[in-house]
Formats: structure tokens, sequence, C-alpha cells
């Protein structure tokens, strides 16, 4: 899931939207329901620090092929099979081919907590 904040119209990893969100639910006390609902999301589905996600949004970006939006996708799903990086693909006019589907699932993997 990523999103983009509306100030900036930059990219946000879930990891990113957890930090946001705790830090708003400290300054405001109560967060609103879909910051509640984000938030849990993010809770549960975030299984990198925020640092550990950019560093491997930053790995995975200086592979061929492999852009900003969908490198944030896979820091987000941490995609483990050939399938799933074929299915981040799927509308893209570039599919990419089993070796640089074998490099991107290695960076994931180094950077992956287990």
């Amino acid at each position: 899931m990523e999103t983009s904040t509306e100030e900036t119209g930059k990219i946000v990893s879930l990891a990113e939207v957890k930090n946001i969100l705790k830090k708003i639910s400290k300054e405001r006390k109560e967060l609103l329901y879909e910051q509640k609902i984000a938030f849990e999301h993010a809770e549960k589905f975030a299984k990198l620090s925020a640092k550990q996600t950019k560093d491997l949004i930053t790995d995975l970006m200086k592979l061929d092929h492999v852009d900003e939006l969908q490198a944030y996708k896979m820091a987000d799903i941490l995609p483990r099979t050939d399938d799933d990086i074929k299915a981040i693909f799927a509308k893209e006019r570039y599919t990419p081919n089993d070796k640089e589907i074998k490099n991107i699932l290695e960076v994931i993997k180094k950077h992956s907590v287990e």
C-alpha cells in the first residue's frame, strides 16, 4: 500500500505511514477513524522499519527497469516468488526477465527480516 502525501505528492512507504500516524496520534491524542484504520493496517503489515524500507527502496532502484513506484510496492509487499514480482510488473510495459527477477528477489531477501 503506497500512499502519497497531499502536500508534497511524494510516495511514502507503509513504514513511513506508520511513523507519520504514530506522530499524529501523539500530537492530537486521538486519530480520525480513517487514520486509525490506516494505522492498524500499517502496524500489521509493515514488516521493516522506515530506515530498512528506505535502504531497500534505494537498492531496488539501482537495478535496471525498477522505477520508484515499483520499488515502493516491493518494499511494502516484500514479494518472495517470481510470480509476486511478475504481478507487480503486470500493468507495466516492461516485464523483467528471469535473471532480473532473481536479482530483485535477492535484494529483497538481503533486506528482509525473517
